[in-house]
């Protein structure tokens, strides 16, 4: 008997068009193509999804917690287990855990877990995400001032210590904390570097991105907005073709009139993709929980400070596809790829991940037409 899994009955979407009375098959960990029905081999598995979509699965490069884990409050391989479970529920087979401004030894032991996450082959983990410490007080959101510093060589050093063995390596960084060499550094040794929680101005945001910089996090929050004689990182980010954005779509990070702004006024190829910044409470019935001993409330869909600072949010992947569909009226093809394609081509995986394509990691969602999660498949195996 053939190892092959066969899905059958669904509408198929493969990141760019539609197939209909098709057969998309797997064979082991990769996708085998879409066929028709009559040229499916004998012997496979058939999984039967009548009536519902199957999509490219989700990337969420912007991942601090979920089924109750906060990444940094503990950095183990249990707690990426708990949180790429916890996510998976909503459609997302890939993310990268993403720890906020902590100390030296925290980014240490969290480093650690990521590589042995990698070594392990933990689902749905992909790398990991190292929101600061290196960033701007002036913009810090809701990260502890005291653990804010300027980048050193040590700091360098200990990225470049654990680039090859952790997956993708993404850092965020703020120009008043990291110099321009540092980024030429870590960009030269392959690790993605993206700036966020900054005021500077537009020209430093452009030698930033030339310095190889090629991303911006949680576009329009905690930076430097865009004014008619200063453009900040909101202006110089949407001007760049070459730069790629997260978004924070649950409707309180970025008001909808200015997420579709941004999203036609954006220069390609870079793209604006979507990211959940979600928090220890996701999938869960929790309601607040302690960050670098502060707490946070949750409450109306909204994670906050007890000044009302938001801190993170309150929203998985499937629910910033349904605002984006909902709220702005954007095709949901395109809605996918924002989910899907563009943070893959952010991260440097668009010939692996983000469609559904002969070859390519067999990721992928069944949902129902009116958006309703079905299954969650990583790896060509149901999560």
């Amino acid at each position: 008997m053939t190892s092959m899994i066969a899905i059958r009955g669904a509408r198929i979407f493969d990141g760019s068009d539609w197939h209909e009375g098709k057969v998309l098959l797997l064979d082991g960990d990769r996708f085998s193509g879409i066929v028709a029905r009559d040229s499916v081999p004998e012997g496979v598995q058939n999984v039967d999804y009548d009536g519902q979509w199957i999509v490219p699965g989700f990337i969420d490069l912007q991942v601090n917690g979920g089924g109750g884990a906060q990444f940094g409050d503990v950095t183990s391989v249990d707690a990426i287990r708990t949180i790429t479970s916890a996510h998976a529920r909503f459609g997302t087979t890939k993310l990268l855990p993403t720890l906020i401004t902590d100390t030296p030894e925290t980014t240490e032991r969290a480093l650690q877990a990521g590589q042995a996450a990698f070594e392990a082959h933990v689902p749905g983990y992909l790398g990991l995400h190292l929101e600061g410490p290196h960033l701007s007080l002036a913009r810090k959101g809701a990260h502890d001032p005291a653990l804010i510093r300027p980048m050193e060589a040590e700091d360098v050093e200990r990225l470049l210590r654990f680039r090859a063995g952790a997956g993708i390596l993404l850092t965020t960084l703020a120009p008043e904390n990291a110099s321009l060499q540092q980024v030429r550094s870590l960009t030269a040794a392959g690790i993605l570097v993206s700036i966020g929680h900054t005021d500077t101005d537009a020209k430093t945001a452009q030698a930033y991105f030339a310095a190889g910089a090629l991303m911006v996090t949680h576009l329009f929050n905690a930076m430097s907005p865009l004014t008619h004689r200063e453009p900040g990182l909101v202006g110089a980010a949407l001007d760049a073709p070459q730069v790629f954005a997260g978004m924070i779509a649950d409707g309180y990070h970025v008001d909808p009139i200015a997420m579709g702004i941004a999203l036609r006024a954006k220069a390609g190829p870079g793209r604006i993709f979507l990211v959940t910044d979600a928090m220890s409470p996701l999938g869960t019935d929790m309601t607040g929980f302690m960050l670098n001993g502060r707490h946070i409330f949750r409450r109306d869909g909204r994670l906050t400070l007890a000044d009302g600072t938001l801190a993170g949010a309150d929203i998985d992947m499937l629910g910033c596809v349904r605002t984006a569909v909902h709220l702005l009226g954007l095709p949901i093809e395109e809605v996918l790829r924002m989910a899907s394609l563009y943070p893959a081509e952010a991260v440097r995986l668009s010939g692996s991940h983000g469609r559904i394509k002969a070859g390519f990691v067999a990721d992928f969602v069944a949902l129902s037409p009116s958006l309703d999660h079905v299954a969650t498949w990583i790896d060509g195996k149901r999560s």
